[in-house]
């Protein structure tokens, strides 16, 4: 917000000041003033697919034609009154603005009100209660139904499209590897995914799978599938949806907490965020599609609640939707649906009440239940990484798993540090001018580097499966490559197998895995926050996965080779199963997701829901809470809050402590050196002194005072909302002019006989501002701003107004004392 009495008047093309400079890249000298860089994507103002709000022409019609009927005399002149007659377009607000919290919870209060009264007079009101009442559940419904399907298609063609890289079915080019030789009679045990109906691309030009050509054949083939598939992604990004790049939790985390970024959510983001996610996902890049469906789930949220006028109308009843959307996108991401809703309360969302968490809960069983009936997986499960441990674990090993979450904590730290330093050079230099040339570069790197290790070259999810997998006799992995054990006591009971000595295949799977963890841990870093829709979940798992695997397998080589050490001695005796090393590469995977998200409760129950191995939650609680502990030593802030600082969202992060000694009257506006406050009298002023006013700042709202020498508080109102009901006015109220009084009072004063007719706004004044005492402290203060939502709250001495504090005023504060630049605070 402005200096001293508002938000800067950058909602409204007509009072932009500039105030976007700072955001143009290096190169970008010669961009139009309406393009800024959010999120990393070049947008334009004047395109929102979301409904715009209504400006002073929302209302031509209507207006027009009621001046019309006055001045044909059929209906007499009469005084303007908001309140008596409400304006379309008073109460809503401009792009890039704040909602009022406490505004819209009393609309819908006062709304609820009125028809729980009239549902008393009538059966047909009755009736409309109930169902206003069952329409919040019904829009639920839809959203889960419609969340689920979209994601259940995006699983089927990701799968389809990532095994097109490597080769085609003959019986049907739709199928993907799997599904075409389900029906094959000529699979063999070791070679299990081969047959006849699947050829790789060397077979289809060569005729042969085997020597150097034919490897060349596919290396080719992999890299120009992969970079035409980015191609495509980058490029329907940037033509017709911006808003679909990236992964989008931290914009939803600052829509649900209260900002409003219009298109972000609306019909042509979800149509090219899931045809790109696809693309994205298919091309072999390090990320994943678990972040865009909260993306895309909210989207479908944000259409849907336009259906329905209660949600349509209200922007914080349509928040609650968004916070029970944001649980349906990580139930069908990962068919964890209690973890879904423990997600959104943790992480995503700012305004939680019991209502909200009970819709969260039913909207993410019916879209769990959606993808169970499309089958995406075509295992009949939901989950995504089904697992079965036979052994369980000691208590001995809570040392390696608090290790992992060490090693989960230090590299959360290490990669959020890193991807804001990359992002930061590509907002300001020249490499975000060119967001196509950027995301080949990387696919071709990408594909380059994983396609000869074949735990790079694999999908994520594929990957972590793999490394979760238990070894059993019937298990042809390379992972279980173990030498043979000629000693029958050994040989471990039914189809399990004991601890066994590693074998040739499985030492090269190590070095393979050790290879694959460097690269993973690098490439991840540069991949997150390209202008494609890009996931972390699943690249962070993968890292966590292999360094858990790593360390399981020598924890079972180690009690193989020494099951006499103290430590292993009286639980694990030779030829018994006591290392799991796929219970380690889990443990690993929850403890860096931790470190570089700063989930807890949510991700461990995620993590058993997404596995089915719920007596292993003693484990990951553990490890997700040294990752925290460590993480936090060296930045409280995770991934998503970093990105919301690097973008300047005004979002006040309820996790963040403020520690600092200094009172409203050091926050607030104006400053000792500035003008004087702006305010508007409740009956002094007439319409060309306000429109004087309101035409020399550019201040979102103005407070109105009794009279210029008392100061005393009387309300506030929005500069919106003022100039819409002054031109509204002057078109359907004979005789308002620039002499006319403004008046803010219940009665209009006595005026002199051929004194204009006064124009009376008593309406649009909020009467019970949020007001604080200058000596009040400005931790108490934030925590109101939070709790309650504010957009700005006055200063009183004594009932006289001294200023004013908005919520940008609050970020700049706390950057300044966290020696962040406090001008990086962009919008509100």
């Amino acid at each position: 917000m402005s200096s001293h009495t508002g938000s800067e008047g950058m909602d409204n093309p007509g009072y932009r000041t500039g105030s976007f400079d700072g955001l143009h890249n290096a190169c970008d000298d010669d961009d139009d003033d309406e393009m800024v860089d959010i999120a990393g994507a070049t947008l334009d103002f004047s395109t929102a697919d979301d409904d715009p709000p209504l400006s002073s022409g929302g209302y031509e019609k209507y207006s027009g034609s009621s001046r019309a009927a006055g001045m044909n005399g059929s209906a007499p002149t009469r005084l303007v009154d908001p309140l008596e007659d409400p304006l379309p377009g008073v109460g809503t607000y401009e792009d890039f603005n704040t909602i009022d919290w406490v505004r819209e919870k009393s609309k819908d209060r006062d709304r609820h009100r009125e028809i729980a009264n009239k549902s008393r007079q009538s059966t047909w009101a009755l009736l409309r209660s109930i169902s206003d009442a069952f329409s919040g559940w019904l829009l639920m419904l839809l959203v889960g139904l419609k969340t689920g399907a979209i994601a259940g298609g995006i699983d089927i063609a990701a799968h389809w499209l990532t095994d097109m890289k490597e080769g085609v079915c003959l019986i049907g080019f739709w199928f993907n590897h799997e599904h075409c030789c389900w029906t094959s009679n000529e699979t063999t045990f070791q070679e299990r995914d081969r047959c006849p109906q699947w050829q790789s691309w060397a077979e289809l030009i060569t005729g042969t799978s085997e020597g150097a050509f034919a490897y060349i054949v596919n290396y080719l083939m992999y890299l120009f599938w992969a970079l035409l598939f980015a191609f495509l992604a980058v490029s329907l990004v940037r033509a017709f949806a911006p808003y679909a790049c990236g992964s989008g939790i931290p914009e939803i985390k600052t829509i649900l907490s209260g900002f409003i970024i219009r298109g972000y959510l609306g019909k042509w983001t979800l149509i090219i965020k899931t045809i790109t996610l696809v693309l994205a996902v298919s091309s072999g890049l390090s990320l994943g599609k678990e972040g865009p469906l909260v993306h895309v789930a909210c989207c479908c949220a944000n259409i849907l609640c336009h259906r329905f006028a209660k949600y349509r109308k209200n922007e914080a009843k349509r928040r609650e939707v968004l916070s029970a959307a944001a649980a349906v996108g990580v139930s069908v991401a990962f068919g964890a649906p209690i973890g879904g809703v423990l997600f959104s309360l943790e992480e995503v969302s700012y305004y939680f009440p019991l209502k909200t968490l009970w819709r969260s809960f039913f909207a993410a069983l019916v879209a769990a239940f959606t993808l169970r009936s499309i089958n995406p997986f075509g295992n009949s499960r939901l989950v995504l990484f089904y697992v079965e441990f036979h052994a369980p674990w000691h208590l001995v090993e809570l040392g390696p798993f608090i290790l992992l979450g060490i090693f989960g904590g230090l590299w959360g730290a290490m990669f959020i540090k890193a991807n804001i330093y990359w992002c930061k050079i590509r907002k300001s230099t020249c490499l975000g001018r060119y967001p196509v040339t950027e995301v080949l570069v990387v696919t071709a790197l990408t594909g380059l580097l994983a396609y000869p290790n074949s735990y790079t070259r694999m999908s994520g999810p594929e990957l972590i499966s793999e490394l979760f997998n238990d070894c059993s006799l019937l298990d042809s992995s390379q992972l279980c490559g173990y030498s043979p054990v000629t000693n029958t006591t050994e040989a471990g009971v039914g189809n399990t197998l004991g601890d066994r000595p590693a074998g040739p295949g499985l030492y090269t799977a190590l070095w393979q895995l050790a290879l694959a963890l460097v690269f993973k841990m690098l490439i991840t870093v540069i991949t997150f926050g390209m202008k494609v829709p890009s996931g972390l979940f699943i690249p962070s798992m993968a890292v966590g996965a292999i360094a858990g695997r790593l360390l399981g397998v020598g924890m079972e080589q180690l009690a193989y080779y020494h099951h006499d050490w103290v430590i292993f001695k009286g639980w694990c005796s030779p030829g018994a199963d006591c290392i799991t090393p796929g219970l380690y590469a889990m443990v690993g995977a929850a403890a860096c997701l931790g470190g570089v998200t700063r989930m807890t409760v949510s991700l461990v129950v995620i993590m058993f829901e997404l596995t089915g191995g719920l007596e292993y939650i003693v484990p990951l609680m553990a490890a997700t809470m040294t990752s925290k502990w460590v993480a936090d030593a060296f930045g409280r802030e995770g991934i998503y809050e970093a990105h919301i600082r690097l973008n300047g969202y005004p979002f006040l992060e309820p996790k963040e402590e403020f520690e600092h000694n200094s009172l409203a009257v050091d926050v607030m506006r104006p400053r000792r050196a500035d003008p004087s406050l702006a305010v508007l009298t409740q009956d002094g002023m007439t319409v060309g002194e306000v429109e004087a006013l309101v035409e020399s700042t550019d201040y979102s709202g103005f407070p109105v005072v009794v009279s210029a020498e008392s100061q005393r508080l009387v309300g506030f109102v929005l500069r919106r909302d003022l100039l819409i009901s002054i031109d509204n006015a002057r078109k359907r109220q004979e005789g308002v002019v620039s002499a006319s009084q403004v008046v803010f009072t219940d009665h209009a004063p006595s005026l002199p006989a051929d004194a204009p007719p006064p124009l009376r706004l008593r309406g649009i004044v909020d009467l019970s501002p949020f007001t604080v005492t200058d000596h009040t402290p400005m931790d108490i203060t934030v925590d109101i701003f939070r709790k309650l939502g504010l957009r700005q709250c006055l200063v009183t001495h004594n009932g006289r107004l001294l200023g004013i504090i908005t919520k940008k005023d609050i970020l700049k504060h706390m950057a300044q004392i966290a020696n962040r630049d406090p001008d990086s605070i962009l919008f509100n």
